[in-house]
C-alpha cells in the first residue's frame, strides 16, 4: 500500500482509481464492508483502490478538547487499511484551507483533478465541503457531470443496530469487549512505543512497560487482561489504562502493561496490546500499600484468566 500525504504529492501515475472518503476510525466492520465493495469495483474496472482520509480528523480540528477519543492512531489505521487490501491512501491535512473549500471545489481538486476518480463508494449519510454542504445527491450530480459513478455503501448491523465508530466508542467505554470484537471483527488493540516511566510498578513489585499513547483521551479505561506480541510470540499480561488517579498525574492517559511470564528490556520497542477482559474500573487508593494489594489481586485474576483461556483472541 502506498501513502500519499497531500494533493501536492499526487503524481500522474496516481490518476485513475476507485475511491472512498472518510475518517475510517477503527476500521470496523462497517468500514470493512465499504472496503470490500471498493476492492470489487476496483477489480471490475482494472483500477487501483484509494482511501481518502484526514489528519487531524475534522472534529479534532474544530473542537480539539471535545473531540471523541481516537479508536486508532494514524499508524494503526494505515496498518489496518493495508490489511484490507487498499492500494493507495491519500491523507489530506484538515486545516483552514481545506475547511473553507466548497463541496464543488473539493470534488474538483481532490476527485477530478487530483485522483481522476472513475468510481466513488461513500455512505449515504456522507457530508463534506464548507459547512458540510455536500452530500450523496451532490456527488451523484457531480459524478454525472464529471464522468465518475457513485454508489452508496451498505449499512452493516450487529444486534439490530448500525455499526459505527460512535457506537464502538460507547461499547468500549462500557467495557463490553465481547460486543466490541463483534463490531470490529477482531479484538480491540492499541499500539505504542515503550518509554521510561516513573518506575513505580517496580517499586510495588510489578514492573510495567509504560506505553506511549500520544492521545488526549482513550476510548476505554480501567484494568484489563491483555496479550502483547513480542518477536512474534504472544505474551500474557495485565494492563492499566487511564489517568492513574492514585499517583501524581501529568494530565495524560497512560497504558501500563505488566507481562506475567516475560523478562527483558522492552524500552523503545513498538508493542501491540490486545484487550481481552475488563477486570475493574480505575480507582483512587488511599495509600501505596492499598494500591500494591489491588495490583497483586489484578495479577492473580489475570493469571487465572490466562490459565482458563491460554492465548486466545476470542472472547468468552
Amino acid at each position: 500500500m502506498q501513502l500519499v500525504r497531500g494533493l501536492h504529492n499526487l503524481r500522474p501515475r496516481h490518476r485513475g482509481c476507485v475511491a472512498t472518503i472518510g475518517n475510517f476510525d477503527g476500521v470496523h466492520r462497517g468500514h470493512q464492508a465499504i472496503l470490500a465493495r471498493l476492492r470489487e469495483r476496483a477489480a471490475e474496472l482494472g483500477l487501483p483502490s484509494c482511501v481518502v482520509i484526514f489528519e487531524p480528523q475534522p472534529r479534532e480540528y474544530f473542537a480539539p478538547d471535545k473531540a471523541p477519543a481516537r479508536l486508532t492512531r494514524l499508524r494503526e489505521k494505515l496498518q489496518l487499511l493495508s490489511e484490507q487490501g487498499v492500494d493507495l491512501v491519500l491523507c489530506l491535512a484538515f486545516n483552514r484551507r481545506l475547511r473553507e473549500l466548497s463541496a464543488a471545489e473539493f470534488v474538483h481538486a481532490t476527485l477530478v483533478d487530483g485522483l481522476g476518480v472513475r468510481h466513488l463508494e461513500v455512505g449515504d449519510d456522507f457530508r463534506f465541503g464548507c459547512d458540510r454542504a455536500g452530500d450523496f445527491n451532490f456527488l451523484l450530480q457531480a459524478g454525472a457531470a464529471e464522468g465518475f459513478t457513485v454508489e452508496a455503501a451498505t449499512t452493516i448491523e450487529v444486534g439490530g443496530e448500525r455499526v459505527s465508530s460512535t457506537r464502538l466508542r460507547q461499547v468500549l467505554a462500557d467495557g463490553n469487549l465481547v460486543l466490541a470484537q463483534q463490531l470490529l471483527g477482531r479484538p480491540f488493540s492499541m499500539t505504542g512505543r515503550v518509554m521510561h516511566g516513573q518506575a513505580l510498578g517496580r517499586q510495588l513489585g510489578a514492573p510495567t512497560a509504560n506505553i506511549q499513547l500520544k492521545r488526549k483521551s482513550t476510548p476505554l479505561s480501567g484494568v484489563f487482561t491483555v496479550s502483547v506480541e513480542i518477536d512474534g510470540v504472544i505474551q500474557a499480561a495485565v494492563a492499566n489504562i487511564g489517568m492513574r488517579p492514585s499517583v501524581e498525574s501529568d494530565g495524560q492517559p497512560h497504558l501500563e502493561v505488566h507481562l506475567l511470564n516475560y523478562q527483558g528490556d522492552l524500552y523503545g520497542r513498538l508493542l501491540r496490546v490486545t484487550f481481552h477482559r475488563k477486570l475493574r474500573d480505575e480507582q483512587r487508593f488511599a495509600s501505596l500499600e492499598a494500591l500494591k494489594t489491588a495490583i497483586e489481586a489484578d495479577i492473580a485474576a489475570a493469571r487465572e484468566y490466562w490459565r482458563a483461556s491460554p492465548f486466545t483472541t476470542s472472547q468468552d
